[in-house]
């Protein structure tokens, strides 16, 4: 995976997930992993301090030696506090996650929210490049994490993974997760994802929806299935989008 390349344009990025803690030193000139990921289990309970240490491990298994570093998190972000907790300890709500994570890692960092990290990505390298117009990350995982970008730019923290669909919260019903936990196969767990792309295209009319998260590996099996006014495609980066743009937001941050 290495190759020779300036310290100056690599970044560790770290994408904290419900299931697993993610990490690689990234080349930034090229969109891509840099050395190998780690990937370590979630600590459950997952309170800040359990998650921070963790993530101290996974920035030391890269070989990772500063000074920059991103973090992204499954959680609202609001100038490195962290705001909401669907998929992680509710401790972290109200937490400073940016001071807590430098103290564990010994080096400033950037915090931000999971799925605008991944759709950073993917509009710098990825399926969203060049694309001028209204564009939506969703990331099927855990949850459904949602990123909007309007002419390029981050509208930040859109949580559309938590709007109201037949009752409840969307991501409890179509997230990758839910699909696992049911036993749902493709052309089922396509009918609810159905419903729930209907009702982010009622209020938002993007232009493009990117398709990403884990599940996006498989979309061969599914993104045919899907329905939808924009045109929609599968996620570039794959399951590191999260990592990539971490990184990218961190040294974009300098």
């Amino acid at each position: 995976m290495a190759h020779d390349v300036d310290a100056l344009s690599t970044a560790l990025g770290i994408d904290v997930g419900g299931s697993g803690i993610k990490g690689a030193i990234v080349d930034l000139n090229l969109g891509e992993l840099h050395t190998d990921r780690i990937r370590i289990q979630t600590p459950q309970p997952s309170t800040p301090d359990a998650v921070a240490s963790t993530i101290a491990e996974v920035a030391a298994q890269t070989g990772w030696t500063g000074p920059t570093l991103g973090c992204a998190l499954p959680a609202v972000v609001k100038d490195g506090i962290v705001r909401t907790a669907a998929n992680i300890d509710a401790d972290w709500i109200d937490f400073d996650a940016q001071s807590l994570i430098a103290s564990a890692v010994g080096a400033p960092v950037t915090v931000l929210n999971d799925a605008d990290a991944a759709g950073m990505a993917e509009m710098r390298y990825g399926a969203g490049r060049g694309e001028k117009g209204v564009v939506l990350l969703l990331t099927f995982g855990t949850g459904i994490g949602s990123a909007v970008f309007s002419g390029g730019v981050l509208v930040p923290n859109t949580e559309l993974g938590h709007l109201e669909v037949d009752g409840v919260d969307a991501e409890m019903r179509a997230s990758a997760r839910v699909q696992e936990e049911e036993g749902l196969d493709y052309p089922e767990w396509t009918i609810r994802v159905n419903r729930y792309l209907n009702a982010v295209e009622a209020i938002l009319w993007p232009d493009l929806i990117v398709i990403g998260g884990g599940i996006s590996k498989q979309h061969a099996e599914f993104l045919h299935l899907l329905e939808t006014r924009a045109r929609i495609v599968p996620a570039a980066l794959r399951n590191h989008a999260g990592i990539i743009g971490a990184a990218l937001a961190c040294k974009e941050a300098t």
